[in-house]
Formats: C-alpha cells, sequence, structure tokens
C-alpha cells in the first residue's frame, strides 16, 4: 500500500513540473525583452513555439505599431523560409542620420517552413532607429497552423490585470547608452555604431537562447534522476521484505 502512494506521489510531482514548466514557453514572444535601448538599433527574435500535437506551424505575421515607424527593418535568412517586408507612407516623415524618410515597415511575414510539434523557430530582425519616448513596443502577430487553424496573438496586457489568454508580443526599451543615438545629424561613425548594436543584440539573443535550453535539459534530468531514487527505494523495501 505504501509502494503504490509512493509511485502516484511521484508520478504527481513530476507531471506538476512538466505542466508549469509548459506554459511559460506556449506563447510567441520577441526578445531580447529590456535589452533594447531607446533610439539605437537592436537585433530582436520573435520566438514562435509550436503549441499544437497535431500541427505544424507554417507562417508568422507580425504587425509593427503605426504610431512608432522604424526606419530601417532587415530581416536574417532562415533557412526554409521566405520573408516578405511590406511598408506603407508615413504622414509625417523621419529625419534620421539627415535624411528624410518617407516610408516605414508595417508588416514582416515568413511562410513556406515549418515548425513541428514539440519544436520553436526564431525569426532575427535588426531594427531602429527606435522610439525615444516611449518604454516599449507591441508587436501583434498571428500564427497559422497547416490544420487551417490562425492564432491571434494580439492582446494587449493592462497594468494590475492577469496576462491574457493570447498576448501580444512586448518589446521593452531601456534607457538610452551615451548620446550618439540622439543626435539627428549625420556622422561618419554612426552606421558602424548601430551595426555593433545590432550585432550585440543578436550575440545576447543567442546566449539566452542557450541559458533556456540549459534550464530545461537541468529541469527534465532532476525529474528522471527523482524517479529514479524512488524506483530504487521501492526495489530496497521489497528486498528487505
Amino acid at each position: 500500500m505504501k509502494t503504490s502512494r509512493v509511485s502516484v506521489a511521484a508520478a504527481i510531482a513530476a507531471g506538476s513540473v512538466l505542466l508549469l514548466s509548459g506554459p511559460a514557453f506556449a506563447h510567441v514572444g520577441v526578445q531580447p525583452a529590456g535589452e533594447a535601448a531607446k533610439g539605437g538599433y537592436a537585433t530582436i527574435n520573435f520566438k514562435v513555439p509550436n503549441e499544437r500535437d497535431n500541427a505544424s506551424t507554417t507562417q508568422l505575421e507580425v504587425n509593427f505599431p503605426i504610431d512608432q515607424p522604424l526606419s530601417s527593418v532587415m530581416p536574417q535568412d532562415v533557412p526554409g523560409w521566405t520573408v516578405k517586408v511590406e511598408t506603407s507612407d508615413l504622414d509625417k516623415p523621419l529625419t534620421v542620420h539627415g535624411k528624410q524618410i518617407t516610408k516605414a515597415v508595417t508588416k514582416v511575414t515568413w511562410s513556406g517552413g515549418k515548425i513541428e510539434p514539440g519544436k520553436f523557430q526564431q525569426f532575427p530582425l535588426s531594427v531602429g532607429k527606435l522610439p525615444e519616448n516611449v518604454d516599449q513596443m507591441v508587436f501583434k502577430s498571428i500564427q497559422t497552423y497547416d490544420n487551417g487553424e490562425v492564432v491571434r496573438w494580439i492582446e494587449e496586457a493592462k497594468e494590475g490585470t492577469a496576462e491574457p489568454q493570447n498576448p501580444a508580443p512586448v518589446l521593452k526599451l531601456t534607457a538610452a547608452k551615451g548620446d550618439d543615438h540622439h543626435d539627428s545629424g549625420a556622422k561618419a561613425d554612426e552606421p558602424k555604431n548601430a551595426d555593433k548594436d545590432a550585432e550585440h543584440g543578436h550575440d545576447k539573443a543567442t546566449a539566452e537562447h542557450g541559458s533556456d535550453t540549459t534550464a530545461r535539459v537541468l529541469g527534465v534530468a532532476g525529474i528522471v534522476v527523482g524517479l529514479g531514487g524512488v524506483a530504487f527505494g521501492i526495489a530496497s523495501r521489497r528486498r528487505n521484505a
């Protein structure tokens, strides 16, 4: 009787860990969160997990906030996927590096590839100049599966309330570092600084992904070791009996 109780308790404990860890990775999100500086350039990654057991993700559509236009959006090639960047005319042109920008990106769509069940994919973009007068950017996104299902990640979280069921990806913006991003005049070294900022953002996003993967592996290993200990204890009791 005691053996059965121990086995059931171990199974419940293992299942609880998996259930609690699952939802944290289920949403479409954007990284690096809290690492992109206002008025600067950064490499961001849209992380798309497949939430279904019987269908694959085949398209991601990311909509850019029209009230926070970006003068530069450059996608990185993702093997097996085709990317489409759409722009629209600005009501008020932007001045960047001494030049007037009359169009801004309003939508980026990746299609043609496949994210199978139990896997995720990252879609990198180099973006800038980030707005200087806001603390975050909201990218409403639409995820499409090969069975025709469409999931709209478009709900904005409100302060003091629970997270919505389908939250939109949010990029947190930090205070600007230095004054090189605030000068709208042309400087010879600004493009180089922008490239360095973007490269730094991409490297940090890669490091975060590695840490995320390591944490999952250690978590699963802990569960396996725990269950092994329970099994060993049960076997010992049977031999002593």
